[in-house]
């Protein structure tokens, strides 16, 4: 009886650590964003890449139209090489851009891979009792974040402060 009572006792200690780890891992000390939004702010990176590079490529799109345009006017052997030139570093740039697409991808793959992880803490978290979970004290990491607790942003689209919020702060 004393051997199946230490026994018991093990393995109620374990299960406790087990809720102490998946509440860490749901809602570590010390900060506000849980793990859950994770995925949503690595999908967020890749949407914000695409539309700078979209942004970015679009404007080189113009600048080629406009050499295009003052090719047709300028006989000076000097001024064409010039647009040649720019032409070149335009060139350059939409490779430079090709970085987004492979990016994307990769970070892709992260987002996916981390929902995959939400997706079984939450099931972890359900399984071993939601209200337990939640009632454990979690305990912060000695980690160096220094700076860090005071950046919140960017903010995925409806969190955050509006710019009417921001406006308003120096009315």
């Amino acid at each position: 009886m004393h051997r199946l009572k230490r026994e018991l006792d093990g393995l109620s200690r374990y299960i406790l650590r087990v809720r102490q780890e998946v509440a860490a891992i749901d809602r570590p000390a010390g900060q506000n964003d849980n793990f859950a939004s994770m995925g949503d702010q690595m999908v967020a990176v890749v949407k914000a890449t695409e539309s700078a590079t979209n942004t970015i490529m679009e404007a080189m799109e113009s600048n080629g139209e406009a050499i295009a345009l003052l090719r047709d006017k300028i006989d000076d052997p000097d001024q064409l090489a010039l647009l040649d030139r720019i032409s070149d570093n335009g060139n350059n740039v939409f490779e430079a851009c090709s970085f987004q697409d492979i990016t994307g991808q990769r970070v892709g793959r992260v987002a996916t891979s981390i929902t995959f992880v939400e997706k079984r803490v939450e099931a972890l978290n359900h399984l071993l009792g939601e209200q337990e979970t939640d009632e454990v004290e979690v305990v912060a990491h000695q980690e160096d974040t220094s700076g860090e607790t005071l950046l919140s942003g960017p903010q995925l689209n409806g969190e955050g402060l509006s710019q009417d919020d921001i406006d308003s702060l120096f009315d």
